[in-house]
């Protein structure tokens, strides 16, 4: 048994696994639980991150609008699954060298004490990790970007690693990249980062072969007492386009860039109609994941095709025993 390190969550969204399900992993039936019009100029509403605040649940949502341009935007929910989402992108608090706007997309939202911390990719003379933080999800204040561009995926650890902040993130290039690796970041402040570690990259040939082409880091890394379960995506390239799936892998509590396990075969990859329709077809891209510490259980946030929102349900036990059944050597 794995036991999730972190607090109680009772009203975590949740559905019972469906008999005769073989995935570790299982779809909310009334999904998607967030339509591409949910606000008035929305093109479309994707990956995009939440987490528990106050009584009820808050998020930073990626809201494409009508002209597709690209920008994050704070909501409210009581339960998780049904979203206010605000008709105005965040306004940043900060230098104005910083907070001047090109395009911000796929938000990650990370509480350390009392603040949450909000990463995404940021634009700056090229895409880059924007980091920002609120206490009550109405003002945020941005702080320096993390790397130099190009970098995508930057997401937080939920607390120090030793005395350092830590990130894990994806190096990229400037257009839709076609490779990609997950590297480990540590700071002191949040504004100088380094000591830069390789953590794991793609796989070639037939051994895991949706994953092939680039991966990047999904939610919040979850702390387990056997070590950092890591949601991730994978993207292998098709005749059809890029395609991708989920994967999940397992990092050492203490020196987190130490992978002790990854699994071989996805954990959940398009299927279903809002899956594999939409702006980019055949996408499934986590971004937030909330757990609750008592029951182990998991409810995954995801991107489907970059147009909708949908939620998904696993727990630590199924993704741990999912490795072990189906493990990738190489990890």
């Amino acid at each position: 048994m794995a036991k999730i390190i972190g607090n109680a969550l009772p009203n975590i969204p949740w559905q019972e696994k469906p008999a005769g399900t073989n995935s570790p992993v299982w779809r909310y039936s009334a999904n998607p639980i967030i339509p591409r019009d949910a606000i008035p100029n929305s093109n479309s509403v994707f990956n995009s991150a939440v987490i528990p605040f106050g009584e009820g649940f808050a998020g930073v949502f990626r809201c494409d609008s009508k002209s597709v341009s690209m920008d994050i935007f704070a909501g409210f929910s009581k339960d998780g699954i049904n979203w206010e989402i605000n008709h105005e992108p965040i306004q940043f608090e900060g230098d104005e060298y910083i907070t001047k706007r090109e395009y911000r997309y796929d938000p990650r939202v990370c509480q350390i004490g009392d603040r949450y911390y909000i990463t995404w990719c940021n634009g700056y003379h090229g895409p880059t990790i924007g980091l920002a933080y609120t206490t009550d999800f109405k003002t945020f204040h941005q702080l320096e970007n993390a790397f130099l561009p190009y970098n995508r995926n930057g997401v937080l650890f939920p607390r120090k690693i030793g005395d350092n902040y830590a990130m894990v993130s994806r190096p990229s290039d400037t257009g839709h990249t076609p490779f990609g690796d997950i590297f480990y970041s540590e700071s002191p402040d949040l504004t100088f980062w380094g000591k830069h570690r390789y953590v794991m990259g793609t796989i070639n040939g037939d051994a895991s072969a949706w994953q092939s082409k680039k991966i990047g880091p999904g939610p919040v890394p979850i702390e387990t007492d056997k070590g950092w379960l890591l949601i991730y995506h994978g993207v292998i390239n098709t005749c059809n386009g890029f395609v991708y799936r989920m994967g999940v892998a397992l990092l050492d509590k203490d020196q987190p860039w130490k992978v002790l396990g990854r699994s071989r075969n996805y954990i959940l990859g398009p299927q279903e109609l809002y899956e594999c329709v939409g702006d980019v077809p055949n996408v499934t891209f986590p971004c937030a994941a909330l757990t609750d510490a008592d029951t182990g259980r998991i409810a995954i946030y995801y991107g489907c095709a970059d147009t909708v929102t949908g939620i998904a349900f696993t727990t630590a036990d199924e993704l741990i025993e999912y490795m072990e059944k189906f493990p990738l050597e190489e990890a």
